[in-house]
């Protein structure tokens, strides 16, 4: 939605925000409305939004080979993920959804304990199954997309920081508090790699984008050779 706003409209700063946020949420619907037919299932969730990401990511290569090259730059730029720039006019709308989304998540994190355990076993401890999960959805997708519009699509810190966290914390999950602390300080620590210490400015997603891809694939050979996956 941002790379439409910014190659068919030429759109920049709080537009493209706005499309950002607007277009996560109508996929992370249509995610949602795709898998839900016999039950949300864990499995058919990651398949489904793997196979419409595919989908919109076709889209986006479609119209960045013919946009305007100063265009096609400006969006190719915001895919990478950048704080270059940003400013108050990012910040302020992003922390005014945290003052909403942050204590939700709290509050909603409590279900997943119960979710984990299975549909019908959470039923059972007396959670309601069908409308937690798509609170905890729609609080992971506002989440995500508030964060994604204000500095676009940083690479692999969602995977990386609760491994990270876990190992930090020598525990057997590290929990939402010190996964989300744990990005926080991956995202600052590559934004200070990428603009004084390769001397040149970068965005941010080059830095996290190439520790966090070898990083994941540590962690799925090691999972493996454990028997985990």
């Amino acid at each position: 939605a941002a790379v439409v706003a910014i190659v068919l409209v030429g759109a920049g700063g709080a537009v493209v925000s706005a499309a950002a946020l607007a277009g996560a949420l109508l996929t992370g619907a249509t995610i949602y409305l795709l898998a839900r037919r016999g039950g949300v299932h864990g499995y058919r969730l990651v398949l489904v939004g793997v196979g419409v990401g595919a989908v919109l990511t076709s889209v986006v290569s479609y119209l960045m080979t013919w946009a305007d090259v100063t265009l096609a730059q400006q969006a190719l730029v915001w895919l990478t993920g950048n704080l270059n720039g940003r400013g108050w006019d990012h910040a302020l709308p992003l922390a005014a959804a945290l003052v909403v989304l942050l204590p939700a998540a709290l509050v909603q994190s409590r279900a997943l304990t119960g979710l984990q355990l299975g549909d019908d076993t959470a039923a059972g401890l007396g959670l309601r199954v069908e409308r937690s999960r798509v609170t905890l959805l729609l609080v992971a997708v506002a989440l995500a997309a508030f964060a994604t519009a204000a500095a676009g699509p940083v690479a692999f810190v969602a995977f990386v920081a609760n491994p990270i966290a876990t190992r930090l914390i020598g525990g057997a999950r590290a929990g939402l508090v010190p996964a989300a602390l744990t990005g926080a300080l991956v995202v600052l620590l590559g934004d200070f790699a990428a603009q004084h210490l390769l001397g040149a400015q970068l965005p941010v997603g080059v830095v996290t984008g190439a520790v966090g891809a070898p990083y994941l694939l540590w962690l799925l050979a090691t999972a493996n050779r454990a028997g985990r996956v």
